[in-house]
């Protein structure tokens, strides 16, 4: 038990930290003592199953972690995982339907933890049916895809600066003890490509600073710009549906919404 204690008290601190707060701070959030909050850090005190998810509702941890952070303090986890196919995820997924549907005709995609897509709308079908060779299947890594010199690579016109950006993006995904091993294992492989620009981390520090980063794209005489945005469930009490990520594509110019509006 010291050595979960220990694990536990080494997850609470890294999220604490990551919220920026003090120990003052997160026990006046979670109505608790600072020295308390100390103790558990330390693995002095033990935690009770309802202090974890006080703490974790207060540091706005992740579900998956939530659970992490019970199993380490030798609790059962209070979040349930369900698959894709599953009748709980299905009722979402109506809702994800919607979203891509109401996106047509720009591009939508939907993905999981590990950037595999999950679905996407006719707007990114009819994208993949100019820039790659195949549609790309249910399960295929996103990111993947994007690097991948026989696919959307030779057609990203800002290919320094986006790849930058999307590589600091899984960076900070994969950081601390309660990173990801597959977001490691995929920030590796990228990494290791020779397309992916070894000053990476310059570039990501010194890109320009506006509203939001694009996609720029070109093949032959069509060139198409995208910024985009991510929706995702606010109020999931699943670590599946907490976890998906909606990723809807605009045009940042008028030549792309006609493009877009024309398929």
């Amino acid at each position: 038990m010291t050595t979960a204690q220990n694990e536990f008290g080494g997850l609470l601190r890294h999220w604490r930290e990551a919220r920026r707060l003090s120990q003052l701070d997160l026990a006046l959030e979670a109505n608790v003592s600072s020295k308390h909050v100390s103790f558990l850090e330390t693995g002095r005190n033990r935690p009770s199953r309802e202090m974890i998810l006080r703490l974790s509702q207060v540091l706005e941890v992740p579900l998956r972690d939530r659970n992490l952070l019970l199993n380490c303090a030798g609790f059962a986890p209070a979040y349930r995982e369900s698959a894709l196919d599953s009748p709980v995820v299905d009722q979402a997924m109506e809702a994800i339907n919607r979203i891509l549907d109401k996106q047509d005709p720009y591009p939508a995609i939907v993905v999981d933890a590990d950037w595999a897509l999950v679905r996407q709308n006719s707007g990114a079908d009819a994208l993949g049916q100019i820039f790659l060779p195949g549609t790309p299947a249910i399960g295929t890594n996103v990111f993947e895809i994007l690097f991948s010199s026989e696919a959307l690579q030779p057609f990203v016109v800002n290919w320094a600066e986006l790849s930058s950006t999307l590589l600091m993006r899984l960076y900070r995904d994969s950081l601390g003890p309660a990173g990801r091993d597959s977001c490691r294992a995929l920030l590796e492989k990228l990494l290791a490509l020779p397309t992916t620009p070894a000053n990476w981390r310059d570039i990501a520090g010194h890109l320009p600073t506006g509203p939001v980063a694009e996609m720029v794209l070109k093949k032959d005489d069509t060139q198409l710009s995208f910024f985009t945005t991510v929706t995702t469930f606010g109020t999931a009490q699943d670590v599946t549906l907490q976890e998906l990520r909606i990723e809807s594509y605009f045009p940042s110019d008028d030549v792309t919404r006609a493009l877009c509006e024309g398929w």
